[in-house]
Formats: C-alpha cells, sequence, structure tokens
C-alpha cells in the first residue's frame, strides 16, 4: 500500500531495462597460448567476450586485432594446457577432397559434418573486401562461423565463414577462408595488431575472352573502372578504361588478381603498372600507399 501510495502510478508506468543482446559462433585454437582465431562478424560490436572450451572450461578472451577485409579476428584467453590445431595448406587442396566442418551451430557445440571441396578461389560473393573463399558442400549452419574446416588429416585448412541462404533456393553451399590467406592475416594482426595492406586507388573489373577479343585482345583482359580522387593511381596519370597488361612485368589473370597482387605489396614500395589506352601501351612506377580502413558491416 505504501507504495502504491508514494507513487499511484508505479505499477502501470512502463519499466526500462537494458536489453542485453547474445550471440553465439565458433573458433580455433591455434596455439597453446591461447590465441584464437575467428570472423570479425562473429565478434563485431560485442562488450564482452567468453569462450566455451570442448572440456567445459570457459574464460574471457581479450581481442588482439581485426581485419575486416577478410572477416577475421583473433583472440586471447588465459588457461592452461590448451589443445591446439594443426595448420594444413589451402593450396594442396583439390576438388572432390573430404573435408570436415567443426562449429557450434544453433548452440549445439562440437557438431562435425561432412562434405567435399566444391570449389576454389571463389569470389565476387560480397562477403568480404578480400575474397579467395573454398567452396563445400559440408552442411554450414548459423553459429558455425568462425569455425574449423579441416582435412582428413585433422589439420586445419579453412575458417567456416557463411552459407548461402536456402530463401535462395539452394541448398549445400558453405564458404570458408582458406588457412594460407589465415596464417598470413593472424601473424600480421600479432606482430603488428592489425593488417598492412597495400592500396593504389584503383577498381578493376575481368573482361571475358570473347568481350575482350572483341576489342583486339588475345584473351581475358583486367580493366580499370575507377580511380580514387587523390589515390597514387590518380597522381600516376592512370585512367578508367585503362587496360592492365602487366603489374611488375607480369601479365594478371583477372581482377581479383590485380587486387590482391596490390594488397600484397608493403606500402612504400614501387610497383610497375603497364597499361593499354587505346592502341598505345605505356608503362608507370606507382608508389604503394597504406591501404584505407574498409570496414564491411558483416
Amino acid at each position: 500500500l505504501r507504495s502504491f501510495l508514494d507513487d499511484p502510478f508505479g505499477e502501470f508506468a512502463p519499466r526500462y531495462r537494458r536489453r542485453v543482446e547474445q550471440s553465439l559462433g565458433s573458433g580455433v585454437i591455434l596455439d597453446p597460448s591461447g590465441q584464437i582465431v575467428t570472423n570479425h562478424h562473429v565478434i563485431d560490436r560485442a562488450a564482452a567476450i567468453r569462450v566455451q572450451l570442448a572440456d567445459g572450461r570457459s574464460a574471457q578472451a581479450d581481442i588482439i586485432g581485426r581485419d575486416p577485409d577478410t572477416d577475421l579476428a583473433v583472440l586471447k584467453i588465459d588457461l592452461p594446457n590448451l589443445p591446439s590445431i594443426r595448420l594444413g595448406r589451402s593450396d594442396a587442396l583439390n576438388v572432390g577432397d573430404v573435408v570436415l566442418a567443426i562449429g557450434n551451430p544453433i548452440g549445439l557445440a562440437q557438431t562435425v559434418t561432412q562434405g567435399i571441396v566444391s570449389a576454389t578461389g571463389r569470389d565476387q560473393l560480397g562477403i568480404a573486401t578480400f575474397e579467395n573463399f573454398i567452396q563445400t558442400d559440408a552442411p554450414i549452419n548459423p553459429g558455425n562461423s568462425g569455425g574449423a574446416l579441416v582435412n582428413t588429416r585433422g589439420e586445419l585448412i579453412g575458417v567456416n565463414t557463411a552459407i548461402i541462404a536456402k530463401s535462395l533456393g539452394v541448398e549445400g553451399i558453405g564458404f570458408a577462408i582458406p588457412v594460407n590467406l589465415v596464417r598470413g592475416v593472424v601473424n600480421e594482426i600479432v606482430t603488428r595488431g592489425k593488417v598492412l595492406r597495400g592500396w593504389i586507388g584503383i577498381g578493376t573489373e575481368t573482361i571475358d575472352e570473347a568481350r575482350a577479343r572483341s576489342a583486339g585482345f588475345d584473351g581475358p583482359i583486367v580493366r580499370i573502372t575507377r580511380i580514387a580522387g587523390g589515390s597514387p593511381a590518380q597522381r600516376a596519370g592512370l585512367l578508367p578504361g585503362d587496360v592492365i597488361i602487366e603489374l611488375d612485368g607480369k601479365a594478371p589473370r583477372d581482377s581479383r588478381e590485380v587486387q590482391l597482387r596490390i594488397a600484397d605489396t608493403s606500402p612504400g614500395q614501387t610497383m610497375s603498372v603497364e597499361v593499354q589506352r587505346g592502341n598505345q601501351r605505356g608503362e608507370t612506377k606507382i608508389r604503394v600507399e597504406e591501404a584505407p580502413q574498409m570496414l564491411r558491416p558483416r
């Protein structure tokens, strides 16, 4: 009775409470010191991260660093006697190889599913800025993100990252980040706290063989589609429509290779770019700069 008299509308007034959302994902312990790799989108915007191990132990995790452009992040936990996974080689994979996906789908911890490698080198999926995915038909579901894709020897060959939604009318298509890419990104994050990438400020597209031949080329070509204002490419005189003939003396196979080779060039280094404009070819030297952070909310 007293509480009602003190605040006659107390029982009827809305009570506001802070809403706390929880989400689940997976991760892979890389070494006994407690380094864990997972997807950036799993931990993005997290106020706190708690890791639950297969043996029942749990610990708070610190973020060592993250790389939204590849959708990877590195965490650290402090627990003794941690198991860790052996790293394999994703460049040794062949289509048809048997793989196992391990993760935490819809909260079902330590779920293992089996499939095969359906394809390698998948890109242009809109998942990350730099894409070079392993495609697999091993069932991957929400909660699997950040989990291990392993070969039949139990070696890590990829980090599961995405599925194609059933609403699109397809099933059995999942994607993993290849371990060769994971290894490089993790090393950069652990060493520097971030990933340094080269940038010259160009957008590119691959022109297929049929269209390229109609323009007088022998096979597929890579064409510049846009130039960032104030970029090294603009200062070097490159223009949209230029066809890239060679990068550092080597002809690129497609647009993805152009972007990856530029990104893999250390900032401060000089890159030789040969282009064709109309019927004329020319070569220019471009000083590579550090890429601006390209956050992708995935």
